[in-house]
């Protein structure tokens, strides 16, 4: 998963793509960069690995000149967690410098990057999006709009893109529409960026959200719409991107994240009651407004039962195992005096490998509860995604190798209760047909490439990754 934003016709871009990559951070803390185009074209690049706030310096801004902006933050799905990963890409092509920042995953990235390297194109990186770089380099059309769009018929899965060609912002999403990419204004200038939050923090008013295949060019803030891309059989959002990853202040696939997830938590408490308990509270912060939606349809008092270190990052898109478990015990901290003796609701948003929950159940008795009830907001996730979320193999996933009770049993919990497939889509709102590959295991592209393997790769020049 990675955050992204374009900007088009505003003055001082990188400091509105700085801005908006800082409120798309909990998408991506591995690296970060910014890409602009000065009035003559010429591309001004900043990258580094670590938090946005950590990687710019004022320097950067001076030296990253013009009102045209691409910027990126990221964790690695495809690809390894190194420098040279970093995006936005960066590439002198037939039309000008070529600019590409990239949120999903592709699918058929390893077949096509093979086929690429032994017609003797030279890869830099492991990243999937190099494929999508490569492939409109090498397009024959006439003109950016259709190397793009030649380039994207080739490729596969998951992909909302924005790139410039010279000063040109095109932005586009994949046919089935797995991730967000949402269009705002402000003034004379245009936004575009993987969530709402994004375009509140630098002041721009939504203008609206792309759909499945549509494709947009931006030229001086006009706006004009191309072709879609060829037409999926049916629409599939990612409905994690709901339950978990967008912030709750935002807007995605036209619904509201906080109430998507109040109604999750409502939901929940109508299929898993727990009648002795005293309170509920979340697993902060994903979970909050789970927990407000199962205590208000439950009755049951909210407490605020666990603390979080707000200067630790989110556990589950660490990139490796190690770093989560060391990070669950100090991320998080029980209040003794609103667990100890009483029964609890603990909810959380979902259950990936079992790490984080099984310490955080051990703090909770630690700290005095009587009984500890654990409620989540998602069915079992079963299969990996393939699509952009951090759950690559089956062997990682605890509910995908275990039953039920081995799974309470392993928590530690008193009870065990999962929201159903039927109610976590209910609660996603009527609009939307949504990806659930990762919870039912109905695929809506079935990938071509050992994703697992592709994503530990390291760079390489001249040979596949």
């Amino acid at each position: 998963m990675c955050g992204i934003i374009g900007v088009s016709n505003l003055p001082d871009a990188a400091r509105a793509a700085y801005l908006g990559l800082y409120a798309l951070q909990h998408r991506g803390q591995e690296s970060a960069g910014i890409v602009t185009l000065d009035d003559d074209g010429r591309p001004h690049l900043a990258r580094g690995m670590g938090l946005v706030g950590d990687i710019f310096r004022e320097g950067d801004f001076k030296a990253l000149d013009g009102s045209v902006a691409l910027g990126h933050t990221r964790y690695s799905t495809a690809g390894s967690s190194v420098l040279a990963n970093a995006q936005p890409c960066l590439a002198e092509i037939r039309g000008g410098p070529l600019a590409l920042a990239h949120n999903g995953n592709l699918t058929n990235a390893n077949a096509i990057k093979k086929e690429l390297v032994d017609e003797g194109a030279i890869f830099q990186t492991s990243s999937d999006s190099e494929v999508i770089v490569h492939l409109i380099a090498r397009s024959t059309q006439v003109n950016p709009e259709q190397r793009i769009r030649e380039a994207l018929e080739r490729v596969e899965g998951a992909f909302s893109l924005v790139i410039t060609v010279g000063r040109t912002l095109y932005c586009v999403v994949d046919p089935h529409g797995f991730r967000p990419l949402v269009l705002g204004r402000i003034g004379q200038a245009i936004v575009a960026a993987s969530e709402t939050c994004a375009l509140d923090l630098v002041g721009a008013t939504v203008v609206r959200e792309l759909g499945p295949g549509e494709f947009v060019e931006v030229v001086d803030g006009m706006v004009r719409d191309l072709e879609p891309l060829r037409k999926a059989p049916a629409a599939h959002r990612c409905i994690f991107e709901l339950v978990y990853f967008a912030r709750p202040d935002s807007t995605v696939f036209g619904e509201s994240v906080d109430r998507v997830r109040r109604e999750l938590g409502r939901q929940l408490a109508k299929e898993h009651p727990a009648p002795d308990a005293d309170v509920v509270f979340s697993v902060p912060d994903s979970a909050n407004m789970m927990a407000l939606g199962y205590a208000d349809e439950s009755g049951l008092k909210l407490e605020h039962g666990l603390i979080r270190n707000h200067y630790v990052g989110r556990t589950f898109i660490n990139p490796t195992q190690a770093l989560r478990v060391a990070k669950v015990k100090i991320k998080f901290n029980p209040v003794r005096e609103v667990l100890a003796g009483r029964s609890v609701v603990v909810v959380d948003d979902s259950l990936v490998r079992g790490t984080t929950s099984k310490g955080l159940v051990q703090m909770i008795r630690a700290a005095g509860a009587r009984r500890v009830h654990l409620r989540l907001a998602s069915p079992p996730i079963t299969g990996p995604c393939h699509y952009g979320i951090d759950t690559p193999n089956r062997e990682e996933l605890i509910a995908a190798n275990h039953s039920l009770e081995e799974v309470r049993d392993y928590l530690g919990v008193d009870s065990l209760g999962y929201l159903s497939l039927d109610g976590m889509v209910r609660a996603g709102g009527s609009r939307n047909s949504f990806c659930h590959a990762c919870f039912s295991g109905s695929y809506p592209i079935t990938p071509r490439d050992e994703l697992v393997q592709l994503r530990h790769e390291k760079p390489l020049a001249g040979s596949p990754a």
